[in-house]
């Protein structure tokens, strides 16, 4: 074993060459996924084994942060003035820009086992390197690659570190180094904007080898806010009825993952029963009424959701000591500060685990058993098959999109623990070529959860409960939540398979699955259902060009969208904040003959959102 430093320097170079040394130029580095990555000495070192070949670098990491690239001109026109105030001056990290390039040298290796979602769709390199692996095991994978380095940004209070962010697999590597199963060089980076979380998170001074510090620092990425649609509104109205008070709660992230935080919210306000009540749609969940002993969360991703059902008193039912145990965190700059704020005593109430803790109920099972009672795991899905099998990371050509995560083992733990339900949520349908397409589908082309885990599945036109129900009654129950428009066509497969009786018929009260009924149930009820119902960073008028934006992109990629929209910008009414949004994204505010094609198309999609507005 070769004597660890301790080191407190602001010299990333310093701090580069003492790595090399300490591991003889093989470094195989354990990276922490999201925000927890030390972008600066991250840089530095993968600049070092560029300008040195004889260095070998190795990396296993996961969620490589990085501000989005523009896809289009109106993309552009929209996000490069706005992009340092909505992602944060983040900076670009350099495996990740040569990757995307193809210039990563033969003696960098990078294996991830999650990745952002679409970032890495078409990058050959990223998508052969990608290892697939529930969140927990990802761990033991890790584990036997025999990291020599481990780095991770953190946060500092009085003199005490804290692992912050990613709690996750870091807090489990260091207890298997101090039990001697491990060894492996701890270094890291100080960043003043990371909230200092006390418990599991906190890290002994003398267990950081290298310490970069009063060095100028990064602002941190800020994963930014989507807007919550009457679709994603709907699927949270939906499901929160399903959470038992007294119970346990998980969220994924997403704008749906803000629809289900929002819909508790309300319900704890009183305020959810009349919405249910005018619901189109069947409904199933009957807890309607506010929180009286409040939720626990055991999650591995604290969520913006979350914290705010914190803030309101949602979550409150404690467990030693704390009433949300989460494994890692990548918000807003919002979420940050108001972590950084909160006095000291009540941020302990939250406290950051490993996801074997979070994600698993091995290992203290009983008390585990014991604290998740009348859990609720809710987590989205990108397709379902009609027999209740998930795709969730994947299409169909294998690329991938996301990651397995932690997806499969919160169903996991649906299953073992009494009295708990997996549920999983998605739109009925996507667009894709300027068509609406399903997402549920009589046969998927990749499955995540497979069919003998079915439990509950959630889309905008209410609850199919899965769970201990023979195939005909699942495919019943999955073709009564999905658009009108594809239920005869699943049907039909279903009967040619012989998996439901010839003579069966789709009930009439699920025959009316369609964007118009669901507009029709919450548009009285948009006081309520507002786009960004836990806040954002867009100003006025950019949430005034986001719904615009999307039917532009719909719409374009056919000539009947197009001709839509062309259509649009001459018959419709004016947005009333159409000159204004024209400006923002750089055309005049006036139309005027000759206007160019994507201006005249703009146009018209706001004109198309004001016409859905006034009930045109």
């Amino acid at each position: 074993m070769v004597e660890r430093p301790h080191i407190r320097t602001d010299d990333p170079t310093d701090i580069v060459n003492r790595i090399i040394d300490y591991t003889g130029g093989d470094i195989r580095l354990a990276l922490p996924l999201g925000l927890g990555k030390p972008v600066t000495i991250l840089n530095a070192l993968t600049q070092a084994a560029v300008d040195d070949p004889s260095v070998s670098l190795s990396i296993f990491t996961a969620l490589t942060l990085e501000r989005p690239v523009p896809s289009s001109d109106m993309e552009r026109c929209f996000l490069e003035p706005a992009m340092d105030r909505l992602f944060g001056r983040y900076p670009k990290i350099g495996y990740a820009r040569m990757l995307h390039e193809g210039s990563l040298p033969p003696n960098i290796t990078v294996n991830e086992f999650f990745f952002l979602a679409g970032r890495w769709l078409g990058v050959d390199a990223a998508q052969q390197s990608y290892i697939s692996a529930n969140y927990t095991h990802a761990r033991d994978v890790l584990v036997g690659q025999s990291p020599n380095v481990m780095m991770q940004l953190l946060a500092k209070d009085k003199g005490r570190f804290s692992l912050s962010s990613n709690t996750d697999i870091s807090a489990d590597l260091l207890r298997f180094r101090a039990e001697g199963r491990m060894d492996f060089l701890f270094v890291g980076e100080v960043s003043n904007e990371l909230p200092f979380m006390p418990g599991a998170a906190e890290v002994a001074t003398g267990e950081v080898a290298l310490v970069l510090e009063g060095h100028p620092q990064f602002e941190l990425f800020s994963a930014v806010r989507q807007p919550v649609s009457e679709v994603d509104h709907a699927i949270g109205l939906h499901v929160a009825p399903l959470v038992p008070d007294g119970g346990t709660l998980q969220v994924g992230i997403g704008s749906i993952g803000d629809a289900v935080s929002h819909a508790l919210l309300l319900r704890h306000r009183g305020k959810i029963a009349p919405l249910i009540d005018d619901s189109p749609f069947p409904a199933q969940g009957d807890e309607t009424a506010p929180f009286t002993q409040g939720l626990y969360a055991a999650t591995e991703m604290l969520v913006g959701g979350l914290l705010a059902l914190f803030e309101e008193g949602v979550i409150r039912r404690e467990v030693n000591g704390a009433v949300i145990h989460a494994g890692f965190f990548v918000e807003t700059t919002d979420f940050y500060r108001r972590l950084r704020k909160m006095p000291a005593e009540r941020r302990a109430k939250i406290q950051m685990m490993p996801v074997s803790f979070t994600n698993a109920l091995y290992g203290d099972e009983d008390a585990k058993r014991a604290a998740r009672v009348g859990a609720r795991f809710v987590n989205g899905a990108m397709k379902a098959g009609i027999l209740g099998d998930v795709m969730s990371d994947m299409v169909k050509d294998g690329q991938v999109v996301s990651g397995v995560g932690g997806q499969f083992d919160f169903v996991s733990q649906a299953f073992a623990l009494e009295g708990a339900r997996s549920v999983i949520t998605l739109p009925a349908t996507r667009m894709s070529g300027g068509k609406a397409e399903s997402n549920i589908l009589w046969h998927l082309p990749a499955v995540t959860v497979p069919r003998h885990m079915r439990d509950i599945v959630v889309t905008e036109y209410g609850i199919a409960d899965l769970r201990g129900q023979p195939d005909a009654e699942v495919v019943a129950r999955m073709i009564a939540i999905a658009d009108s428009r594809f239920q005869e066509e699943l049907l039909d497969q279903a009967k040619s398979a012989g998996k439901i009786p010839a003579n069966y018929e789709i009930r009439a009260a699920h025959r009316r699955n369609s964007p118009h009924t669901l507009s029709g149930w919450l548009r009285p009820h948009r006081d309520l259902l507002p786009d960004f119902p836990l806040g954002t960073d867009f100003d006025d008028i950019e949430r005034q060009l986001l719904p615009a934006l999307a039917i532009l992109k719909d719409n374009s990629q056919s000539w009947q969208g197009r001709l839509r929209l062309f259509w649009s910008s001459l018959a419709l009414p004016r947005h009333d904040r159409e000159g204004e949004a024209m400006k923002r994204m750089g055309y005049t505010a006036a139309p005027y003959l000759g206007e160019e094609l994507e201006a005249r198309a703009l146009r018209g999609a706001l004109r198309m959102i004001a016409g859905k507005t006034s009930g045109n």
